[in-house]
């Protein structure tokens, strides 16, 4: 299958950690995207990965956390593959949606990321009180957000 008309993939998740150096096991494959609106490498993606069988999820992440300003600047650029320029999404809007899930492997990510020098903690902060002046457009939880920062923070003073 190939893409005819140049196109960027922004990948977000654990697969795009992995992307970064991260060793945490990830099974499937997210990405920017809208299930509603298909591009033609959406159409793509979706036939190669059923054809591996490989877990793949468009994901509207505007629709799930506010994109902080100056987003689109700090993407990672893995690599251009033919017509497709690959991207990490926003390492500070990765962390912004994993401190709003919270799980443990989410946690886990936003370590990896301060650990790495991919975001840090001071800027981490401002983007989430910016965030959580938001929180009431999307389905957010300000409590529990805020909680997960101070997990994140504790661990990273406590080893």
């Amino acid at each position: 299958k190939h893409v005819t008309t140049p196109a960027s993939l922004v990948l977000l998740g654990g697969s795009a950690l992995c992307l970064l150096g991260s060793e945490r096991p990830t099974f499937d494959i997210d990405y920017v995207g809208h299930d509603l609106h298909k591009s033609e490498l959406q159409r793509v993606i979706e036939q190669v990965a059923e054809a591996l069988r490989i877990p793949i999820e468009a994901v509207p992440i505007d629709e799930f956390v506010p994109i902080p300003p100056g987003a689109d600047n700090r993407r990672i650029r893995i690599g251009q593959f033919a017509n497709i320029v690959v991207h990490v999404l926003d390492p500070y809007t990765i962390a912004l949606s994993k401190l709003d899930r919270g799980f443990e492997s989410d946690i886990e990510d936003i370590l990896f990321l301060i650990v790495h020098n991919h975001i840090t903690v001071e800027e981490l902060e401002q983007i989430v009180n910016d965030a959580l002046a938001r929180a009431g457009e999307f389905d957010m939880n300000p409590q529990n957000i805020q909680a997960h920062l101070q997990t994140v923070v504790s661990l990273l003073k406590n080893g």
